[in-house]
């Protein structure tokens, strides 16, 4: 048996410099052919090589930890390149280099893409590395999403019930909810490079429970909580920062809308000034958890003239009362007529549990008291809900790493007790190196995630946590796929969990920015706009 390599962090090193000179290329090429909306599919293709190579960097200095951490990066650095060279394949002139540009990499990513290599991590865990306080969070987290998560999901999931009480409540008794507002509100934020940690740690081991129950609930009072601490007034602080911190009360975000989806600044619901607040006229759309919320967080238009885009929309918080999976409905009687509110649920293939709806709004009345930041708010609504969104992109990649981490396990330990021509399934070197790809791309998009939060935590990562959510979302497709193969005709069976984690992973490219409008007007833009 031929031995296998040791880790050449210097080859690695030099690789990644190959494929940073590639992405410098292209950026420079898209811009003299053009620009963007002349070269789309390419800056898409861009877009997502520079969020592999981010993420490559970061698996340097985590190679430092010790061998398995070194094996680890030159696996991804070496599968990033290999993937990079199949975006540019046939179309090197569009990428700005000529058909010998990965040579100066070649030996690495043979030999680091090697079978036999890849197939030696299919049973790796690799650590965190994280102070004695951040593995306890971790620990925490995970072991409440074991024992009462994880029993209920796949009923939640079946039947497309609501999130359990109980779990709502243990999360409370936590503390989760509070974990990024500041202490002074009833939070547990204390500021600097670590304040976003627990949080994404808590994202992540809570989703390895479940997505719909558990990974996502705390994403949209982080949202609500942002804008308020951002932008909002005092009074609003004092008033709604504590109860989002206990989960006493507990949100939903109303952007999106039915005709432009992700595209924020074209919204259209409009709030129009009257006596003592304001009227609501239109319809939100993708509105996840909206019935169980106490309160919805509205970004509508203040100023008519729509020539001003982005710079007309104001953020609301619209109290309501609680509903269930099947829908609400609401309505006032007032100085200003009749009001009504109604929601109607969207039933999905997975992300189940919470439940998404389309709000309609019909001269819905929000006093004054309850637009952030007072009159000083008017016009700020889209950069709030902007700096709550960029938390929001970084804890989808945590999300994304909980599920591929659930579907990963979930294929090893039946690989392990399957039998298939006379073998275990796991004695296969298809069924090993498919194994050992989920777990350094799991590993790796976990440590650029780390690095994220770090970074953002210090005011920085805007367009690093855009990334992160790129790469780490398409990857969480591809594990959740392939651990549903390996389960054979019971993968495609609800029998088995690794059913949902494969449906619920596909909703991760297109919530918190769809993956092309990320790509193209966000990580696209910054790249080659500056």
């Amino acid at each position: 048996m031929t031995s296998l390599p040791s880790p050449d962090l210097k080859a690695a090193a030099n690789a990644v410099e190959v494929a940073q000179g590639v992405i410098d290329a292209a950026i420079q090429a898209i811009r003299d052919a053009g620009g963007i909306d002349a070269n789309q599919v390419v800056t898409y293709d861009v877009a997502h090589g520079a969020s592999a190579v981010a993420t490559a960097k970061s698996c340097l200095e985590f190679a430092n930890h010790g061998e398995l951490e070194a094996k680890v990066a030159c696996a991804f650095i070496a599968d990033a390149l290999r993937d990079l060279g199949q975006r540019i394949l046939g179309r090197e002139a569009h990428f700005g280099v000529d058909a010998a540009w990965m040579a100066p990499a070649a030996e690495f990513v043979t030999t680091y893409c090697d079978p036999a290599f890849v197939a030696s991590l299919a049973e790796i865990s690799v650590p965190l590395h994280l102070e004695e306080e951040f593995e306890m969070v971790a620990d925490t987290f995970h072991r409440f999403a074991e024992e009462q998560i994880r029993p209920r999901a796949e009923h939640v999931h079946r039947t497309n019930g609501d999130v359990p009480e109980e779990i709502i409540a243990g999360l409370g008794e936590l503390g989760v909810f509070g974990l990024s507002i500041p202490e002074e509100f009833g939070g547990f934020a204390t500021g600097g490079e670590d304040e976003y940690l627990a949080m994404i740690l808590a994202t992540e081991a809570l989703t390895w429970g479940s997505l719909g129950l558990g990974g996502s609930l705390i994403t949209r009072p982080e949202i609500l909580a942002r804008a308020l601490v951002a932008g909002g007034t005092q009074e609003q602080k004092e008033r709604f920062l504590p109860r989002l911190a206990s989960g006493e009360l507990l949100n939903a975000v109303a952007v999106t809308e039915p005709d432009f989806g992700s595209d924020v600044a074209n919204v259209s619901t409009m709030a129009s000034k009257v006596e003592g607040g304001w009227v609501i006229n239109g319809t939100k759309t993708w509105c996840t958890f909206a019935a169980r919320a106490g309160v919805l967080m509205l970004l509508a238009r203040t100023d008519p003239d729509r020539s001003k885009g982005h710079r007309g929309l104001s953020i609301f918080v619209i109290e309501k009362d609680r509903g269930d999976g099947h829908g609400f409905a609401g309505s006032q009687d007032g100085a200003h007529g009749t009001g009504k509110m109604e929601g109607r649920p969207i039933d999905t293939l997975g992300y189940r549990g919470m439940h998404s709806y389309e709000i309609s709004f019909d001269n819905w009345f929000v006093p004054d008291e309850n637009l952030v930041g007072g009159e000083e708010g008017i016009g700020k609504g889209f950069y709030l809900q902007m700096a709550g969104f960029e938390n929001g992109r970084i804890q989808t990649a945590a999300r994304a790493v909980g599920v591929m981490q659930a579907a990963y396990e979930a294929a090893l330990e039946y690989a392990k007790n399957r039998r298939v021509f006379g073998e275990m399934i796991f004695e296969y070197q298809l069924t090993q190196a498919k194994l050992g790809r989920m777990a350094f791309i799991i590993a790796a998009c976990r440590q650029y995630m780390l690095e994220v939060t770090r970074m953002m935590g210090r005011g920085e990562g805007s367009l690093e946590a855009s990334m992160a959510k790129a790469y780490v979302c398409r990857a969480a497709e591809w594990v959740t796929r392939e651990a549903m193969q390996i389960h054979g005709g019971m993968g495609y069976a609800e029998e088995y969990a690794v059913s949902r984690y494969f449906v619920d992973a596909r909703v991760l490219s297109i919530f918190e920015g769809a993956d092309e409008t990320l790509c193209l007007k966000l990580i696209g833009r910054r790249l080659i706009e500056g």
